[in-house]
């Protein structure tokens, strides 16, 4: 009896419930919001420039989602890398974006060196994935990324980096002045409220287009449905919906990139879980971007871009197996790994975009933008930066047994108030810089 004790005690303990304001990791975020010293360069123009190639591999790797299901069996749909580089001759943003689920901290920190080992100049790497379910896995390496997201394949990661190089020096070699147009669209039924059935969403897509001297265009864009159309049986490898809306603006745009926003929380409303159905999908998003304009802005302030990486100082590990018990912190981090918690900030003129390590949800999405716009600026929220920590949910429901808060609350309780009051920080420091 004694030795089971002891091992429980090894393996389990209570959930901290102390107030979030009184712990040292509160404080170091705090500090480190106070003295933000945001990168700037100004000058009296912007150059873009955008490329995207396949990144598909010669012989099927693991899917990544919902749980293992082995190699894809079939190639729906190519899985591209899309970059958009923006310059104002002083500084450089590169916008690269992966079709897949999640970009796990392994995976950036092989892509960052291996763009500093080719010497591009490049200032800020503002990762994002369009989170497919049923895109490739073999990314991630440790426990629980053999046993959900399809393990690690050391020819799939050597693949990615080679696409990266490729996509980002062709993206620098197509460098034009360009123009910004700010944008959003109103998406009516076709997203709704997954964990509470009548709590708020975000139903809005938000994009931003370049558009060079030539007339050619490429946008980026984010919305907050979840990538899960497709049947978690469906053995094929696909994009989901995000790749078909991608491929239908690409008939109006050299190149659209799609971003998940605020997505915890979030589903697409649908009629059924096959191709024909997502493609569906797809269409009924591209017809709202089109018909439901309620936003479009010309970007003022040429030249202006300014830009800040922000690491994210969490609590221990809370991955729950009951109400008030947890797993023990170092289980979690020999399971999990590296977090790399952190926020990338991007501010172009006056349009700010944020990008998160945890998987935010919508709900908090119209208090953030009226008080942006309050402020004299446009939002966009993305997430899957480079790092990951789970789902970012209001603290309400932290109690409740549902997924989200649950199981995929790694780093609670109290969240949500922490993500909220760090990002409204945010949004005023950007407004004075």
């Amino acid at each position: 009896m004694g030795i089971v004790f002891f091992f429980l005690m090894v393996i389990f303990t209570r959930v901290d419930r102390r107030p979030y304001q009184q712990m040292d990791y509160y404080q170091s975020t705090m500090s480190h919001l106070d003295s933000m010293n945001w990168k700037h360069g100004q000058s009296t123009y912007w150059k873009a420039g955008w490329a995207k190639v396949n990144a598909t591999p010669k012989d099927p790797v693991n899917l990544a989602g919902y749980n293992p299901r082995g190699k894809y069996e079939f190639v729906q749909d190519s899985s591209f890398l899309r970059a958009i580089l923006l310059s104002n001759g002083d500084i450089n943003v590169a916008f690269v974006n992966f079709e897949l689920m999640i970009i796990h901290p392994y995976l950036e920190k092989r892509i960052q060196k291996r763009i500093h080992d080719e010497g591009l100049k490049i200032d800020m790497l503002y990762f994002t994935a369009t989170h497919t379910h049923s895109g490739m896995g073999g990314y991630m390496p440790g426990l629980i990324g053999k046993f959900a997201f399809g393990g690690y394949d050391e020819e799939l990661m050597s693949l990615l980096e080679k696409k990266s190089i490729q996509v980002l020096k062709t993206a620098y070699s197509n460098l034009d002045t360009a123009k910004i147009v700010f944008q959003k669209a109103y998406t009516k039924d076709l997203v709704a409220n997954r964990l509470i059935e009548n709590d708020p969403i975000d139903p809005f897509v938000r994009q931003l287009t370049f558009i060079n001297t030539k007339g050619q265009k490429a946008t980026l864009l984010s919305y907050s449905a979840h990538s899960t159309i497709l049947n978690r049986k469906f053995m094929g490898l696909s994009g989901d919906y995000p790749h078909y809306l991608c491929q239908k603006l690409e008939e109006e745009y050299d190149l659209a990139m799609f971003m998940a926003g605020t997505v915890g929380s979030h589903k697409p409303v649908i009629k059924g879980k096959e191709i024909e159905d997502v493609i569906h999908y797809s269409e009924e998003v591209f017809a709202s971007i089109n018909k439901n304009l309620i936003d479009s802005d010309t970007l003022e302030n040429k030249g202006s871009i300014s830009y800040y990486t922000m690491p994210l100082h969490l609590r221990k590990a809370h991955f729950r197996i009951g109400k008030n018990i947890r797993i023990r912190p170092w289980l979690f981090k020999l399971l999990v790994g590296d977090s790399n918690a952190h926020f990338d900030m991007v501010l172009i003129g006056n349009t700010l975009l944020i990008s998160s390590s945890g998987e935010i949800s919508g709900v908090f999405m119209e208090k953030w933008e009226k008080y942006a716009r309050d402020n004299g600026l446009h939002l966009l929220v993305s997430c899957f930066n480079g790092g990951y920590i789970g789902y970012i949910t209001p603290d309400q429901y932290y109690d409740e047994k549902l997924y989200e808060v649950r199981d995929m609350n790694w780093y609670g309780p109290y969240n949500g108030a922490y993500f909220d009051e760090i990002i409204m920080k945010i949004i005023e420091k950007a407004s004075r810089n």
